[in-house]
């Protein structure tokens, strides 16, 4: 089996040891994403809610350059520092996704890279 790794210029620069993303086969297995912005590699002015928009813009722009979309991940692990922010997740989710939604892990965390209170990994099938 080879592995491929994928880059876009639309998503942020990975910050450490890790490619934005990998293809195995079929598979794309994407690496979590922060709300920051690509250009600038701050954090994304606005709400949570504007910042969990651009968590699902960052893995789009991913997964487009693996030749997917978010139409085809099959599964999300969203990670939070603070469990009330859930449902507003799950609103911004059903202007990125249809049904069948992907299969979907929610996991509260102590601290996430660079401060962010919302980070998203994926898995997608080609």
């Amino acid at each position: 089996m080879s592995k491929q790794a994928i880059h876009s210029n639309e998503a942020p620069a990975a910050i450490g040891t890790y490619s934005q993303a990998v293809k195995a086969g079929g598979l794309v297995f994407l690496s979590g994403q922060i709300p920051l912005v690509p250009a600038t590699m701050e954090f994304v002015a606005g709400d949570f809610e504007a910042r969990t928009r651009q968590v699902f813009d960052n893995l789009s722009a991913v997964a487009a350059a693996a030749g997917g979309s978010l139409d085809q991940v099959v599964k999300l692990t969203v990670f939070l520092t603070d469990l009330d922010n859930f449902a507003t997740v799950n609103k911004v989710m059903e202007d990125y996704f249809d049904k069948p939604f992907p299969a979907r892990a929610a996991v509260g965390v102590a601290s996430l890279p660079k401060g962010a209170d919302v980070e998203a990994d994926a898995i997608l099938v080609l």
